[in-house]
């Protein structure tokens, strides 16, 4: 059996309004995230500005200690939410089956309402990325429900850590 391999993770807050001491979907995808084992990095709080999200994320991107970046907020369609539009230019591959799936599973909560997420997932420098609807309970359907275990090593038949080239190698 597969032995757990802790990743290294980014959390980005992606909104104009947010600051720490309001933040709760940030700090739950922290929580989340190192309650699984995992090691959250860094975690920064950007407006909701394609330019600042983009530079944020690909910096970490660059980083070779980063293997997984998770963003909050700017995914639907009002306003100024930008989210997709800075990240899509960042990916190698698209995994389509995760917006899939997280709409699927959001309909069981907000019913039709979920078509008006765009929420998104990827990999770019060989580091996964999850792009993620601001509200808390959305963070925790994509965590609990998807993500968690596609960052466990031990999932099977397959997970996404097993096609990190950067931690096969070692």
């Amino acid at each position: 059996m597969n032995q757990f391999i802790p990743l290294n993770i980014a959390v980005l807050v992606v909104s104009d309004t947010r600051t720490e001491s309001d933040d709760v979907s940030g700090k739950l995808l922290v929580e989340q995230a190192e309650a699984a084992g995992h090691r959250v990095i860094a975690k920064k709080i950007v407006p909701d500005n394609i330019y600042r999200i983009r530079a944020a994320v690909s910096g970490w991107i660059a980083q070779d200690d980063v293997q997984v970046v998770i963003t909050t907020g700017g995914t639907g369609v009002t306003g100024r939410d930008g989210t997709p539009e800075a990240i899509l230019p960042l990916l190698d591959k698209v995994l389509d089956g995760f917006g899939e799936m997280f709409r699927m599973l959001s309909y069981q909560d907000i019913k039709t309402s979920t078509i008006q997420s765009r929420a998104l997932a990827g990999v770019a420098n060989a580091t996964y990325l999850f792009c993620l609807p601001g509200s808390s309970g959305a963070c925790r359907t994509a965590w609990d429900l998807l993500i968690k275990d596609q960052l466990d090593y031990r999932t099977k038949p397959c997970n996404l850590v097993e096609l990190m080239p950067r931690l096969m190698e070692k």
